[in-house]
């Protein structure tokens, strides 16, 4: 990978902060920041193809169809589904995960039903399931971790039960950087005849996936996380559970006829799309997939995977510093987070800010996960294909002046 010439390609990179410092930014984690390629293919589609899809006869209106359709197609070849029939859009990982909890519960969960999810979740894969609970009688089981930071796989054996109707589970966690076992995962659920979903949101940008070969029944991520444009996700579903489930959301789109009487409802994937899609960000997230394939996903996990252990080896020459997750790089992703000291992770990330090291500061959306490791937030480094081993040494050597202010 040449790094300077992808850096090219993010203009923002090149940015001065404050006037006086240049940008180091270390939070991919919540969001990616976009090559020109991406941003120029939306624009002249803007310019030259704006029309909304799927209704019209005329030209413009199937040259936008036309690339919509293309995009499902990528992101289906991306990560190697069967059949664009299963590949939904959404606005990105948390809207996949809620079309989820309402259409699977309401299709194959009763009052008593259980779903397992781990202690590493997102909020986006506790929270859409405690509304079920509430609506709908459903019991949230919880794996639990050690604490390095990895599930407790024999625990996980011990929560399945005959009330059990779904897994639902991450492939990293956005706190700890834990790659879960996620294969695993999938065939212990499937031993058990539980479907299981992943929420890929931290994994789609960083490790090559396969669906297929996971084979998970559910598998979601989003466009914004992986150099694409915010507001567009994919939710992966089996076409036997898909077929099944009802509707997220009625209206435009998703509709076979509709009487005053009786409505039908469109094959799939469009009984999942009610409304207008934004099209646009489709054919964006497609660049953005065209990009990552172009320099490689086994050359983004290697170079991410580098940049990862080279920054564990420095962070851990700061006195005092403590690190959340495994230490080991190969069991985790190009996360990192950390506290130093007694210094509140707010005041770390507020004095790195001044030097220009942009990073995440809080509870990352993890509050239970933060609960269990027993303190209220961190300062997370997240890393990116774009980000160098020189920005390391800037995020340590910043590390390094803030604990000497304390």
């Amino acid at each position: 990978m040449n790094q300077a010439s992808i850096r090219k390609d993010f203009p923002i990179l090149s940015r001065t902060i404050y006037g006086k410092y240049p940008l180091i930014y270390l939070d991919n984690g919540a969001t990616t920041q976009k090559p020109l390629c991406v941003l120029d293919a939306m624009r002249e589609e803007y310019l030259n193809v704006n029309a909304n899809v799927h209704r019209g006869v005329h030209y413009l209106s199937q040259q936008a169809t036309d690339l919509h359709e293309a995009a499902r197609e990528r992101v289906r070849g991306f990560i190697n589904a069967g059949s664009t029939r299963e590949i939904i859009f959404t606005r990105g990982t948390t809207e996949s995960i809620n079309l989820v909890a309402s259409s699977f519960t309401a299709a194959f969960m009763h009052e008593g039903d259980e779903v397992i999810v781990s202690a590493m979740e997102h909020h986006s894969n506790i929270v859409p399931w405690q509304l079920q609970a509430e609506r709908n009688g459903i019991k949230v089981r919880v794996i639990p971790m050690s604490d390095e930071g990895l599930l407790d796989l024999q625990a996980f054996e011990g929560l399945f039960n005959e009330r059990t109707r779904l897994v639902s589970v991450t492939h990293v966690s956005n706190v700890l950087g834990t790659v879960n076992p996620v294969k695993d995962i999938v065939a212990t659920a499937h031993r058990h005849g539980v479907p299981c979903m992943i929420d890929g949101a931290q994994s789609a940008p960083h490790i090559k996936v396969d669906v297929q070969a996971l084979d998970c029944d559910f598998y979601a991520f989003s466009g914004h996380k992986m150099y694409g444009p915010t507001g567009i996700g994919v939710l992966y579903g089996k076409e036997k559970y898909l077929d099944a489930m009802p509707p997220y959301q009625g209206g435009g789109e998703m509709i076979g006829t509709v009487s005053f009487e009786k409505t039908t409802f469109a094959d799939l994937p469009y009984k999942f799309e009610a409304g207008t899609p934004d099209y646009i960000a489709t054919h964006g997230l497609a660049q953005a997939i065209d990009y990552m394939e172009s320099i490689g996903m086994e050359n983004i996990e290697r170079h991410e995977r580098e940049l990862t252990r080279y920054a564990l080896e420095q962070m851990q020459t700061v006195p005092g510093m403590r690190i959340f997750g495994p230490l080991d790089a190969d069991r985790r992703d190009a996360v990192i987070s950390f506290l130093v000291g007694d210094i509140h992770h707010l005041d770390m990330g507020t004095l790195l800010d001044r030097l220009g090291i942009a990073v995440r500061t809080g509870h990352h959306c993890a509050e239970p996960l933060m609960q269990r490791l027993g303190i209220n937030g961190t300062v997370r480094a997240s890393f990116a294909l774009y980000n160098t081993k020189e920005e390391v040494d800037a995020l340590v050597n910043g590390i390094r002046r803030v604990a000497a202010m304390f």
